[in-house]
């Protein structure tokens, strides 16, 4: 493999929008993030509903209208 050519990984500290903070190794030195483990629904086993972009209001709003067609 050649020499120096790869990135440097230092220890990152990566920020969850639920306040949930952990440790890992990266190229970058702080990473924020919308989903972590701790709130993602997969590993809580709770339903909720992630809406990302107002995706979710738009689907509604068009499935209003086309059942009051």
């Amino acid at each position: 493999m050649k020499e120096k050519i790869h990135p440097k990984y230092d220890v990152a500290t990566v920020h969850c929008a639920c306040g949930e903070t952990f440790q890992t190794r990266s190229t970058r030195q702080n990473l924020r993030v919308d989903i972590c483990s701790k709130c993602h629904p997969f590993y809580t086993g709770k339903r909720q509903m992630v809406d990302t972009g107002g995706r979710v209001d738009r689907f509604n709003r068009r499935f209003q209208r086309s059942a009051q067609k």
